[in-house]
């Protein structure tokens, strides 16, 4: 299960809708699966299919996620087009078991969809997103 208020299911809405029609990507940072912090990254793939995080701007946030104290809870990203549900290349670029996947889909741009998965060694389990 992962927390997430109100203002931040807005904000990871509002991030991809920034970046539509490409796929918009981010991290999560927080406390027993709370997020208390968001952090956008720039899909270096600018495609509306795939993302890809910039190692570099990666290592400088999780510098900084380490610094406020915080721990690296979650991966987020969005889905232009299709359902939030992890395609195959998410599968494949899930590297961090202990961690959600959250997916927000535009699929239906006037009520954008939130889901979010626990991936490990390529197996998908859905986990609840409960509001705090």
């Amino acid at each position: 299960m992962i927390y997430i208020n109100r203002d931040f299911k807005k904000a990871l809405t509002e991030h991809s809708k920034d970046e539509f029609p490409n796929e918009a990507c981010g991290l999560l940072a927080g406390k027993d699966n709370r997020v208390e912090r968001i952090y956008r990254m720039k899909n270096t793939d600018k495609s509306a299919t795939s993302f890809f995080m910039d190692p570099g701007e990666q290592f400088t946030v999780m510098k900084d996620i380490r610094n406020k104290g915080l721990s690296f809870i979650g991966v987020y990203h969005s889905h232009p087009e299709t359902g939030a549900y992890p395609s195959a290349h998410d599968v494949k670029l899930a590297f961090y078991p202990e961690v959600s996947y959250v997916i927000v889909s535009l699929k239906d741009k006037e009520n954008p969809g939130m889901r979010s998965f626990r991936i490990i060694e390529g197996e998908i389990t859905e986990e609840e997103v409960k509001a705090l």
